[in-house]
């Protein structure tokens, strides 16, 4: 059963929805999306493991505590002790579902990666985690592909809306309110947030 890593910050986390949400729900909607998350890797038969940021309640999931040293080194330090396949999924996609994930792990391939916006990396599937090493921010999807073909790895690149929506800004709510089905929509719907259209555009607003 390949193990699904989820990195989580929990304290202050998505600082672009300031504008739209206090930093208690801020935090309180990152928890959302990540127990979405979590929910979706353990219906595609994958272990979900937090590598976060501060510790939270939860009597049913597996938690790693994250360094200050960094998120690269934190998961290049536990994929060098995994002793299985490893998923690398970020907490922030939360309208992955079970078919995406089981088609990330599914692949032939040494590798499977799905692209985030702007050349990020959204999802990592590493069926061999001794032979590969993560570098993030700063475009990781590039990194990401060098250091497959340095070490000689073949890698899939998945086309996945599912995977690669991740929710950032304010802009990106509207896909989460109209694809969603989680405990991360309805946080949304519970602070007020509806879809208006604006000149065409499918935009949200919230509810006073």
């Amino acid at each position: 059963m390949p193990v699904a890593v989820i990195p989580f910050k929990q304290k202050n986390p998505k600082t672009r929805l300031s504008c739209v949400l206090s930093q208690s729900e801020r935090e309180e909607f990152a928890k959302a999306m990540m127990l979405d998350v979590v929910a979706t890797v353990k219906d595609a038969m994958c272990r979900p493991v937090i590598l976060g940021t501060e510790p939270f309640e939860s009597d049913d999931l597996v938690q790693v505590a994250m360094p200050e040293k960094g998120l690269s080194d934190a998961l290049n330090e536990y994929l060098s002790c995994a002793l299985d396949s490893v998923l690398i999924i970020m907490a922030d996609i939360p309208l992955a579902d079970e078919a995406s994930v089981r088609r990330v792990i599914a692949t032939q391939s040494d590798l499977s990666i799905v692209p985030g916006r702007g050349g990020g990396t959204n999802v990592i599937f590493i069926r061999d985690p001794a032979k590969f090493r993560v570098d993030y921010y700063g475009g990781s999807f590039a990194k990401h592909m060098k250091i497959a073909a340095d070490a000689g790895l073949s890698v899939e690149v998945i086309d996945s809306f599912r995977l690669h929506t991740d929710i950032d800004e304010k802009e990106d709510l509207p896909e989460l309110l109209i694809h969603g089905k989680g405990k991360s929509r309805a946080y949304l719907e519970e602070k007020g947030f509806t879809l208006i259209s604006d000149k065409g555009r499918t935009v949200v607003e919230r509810k006073q």
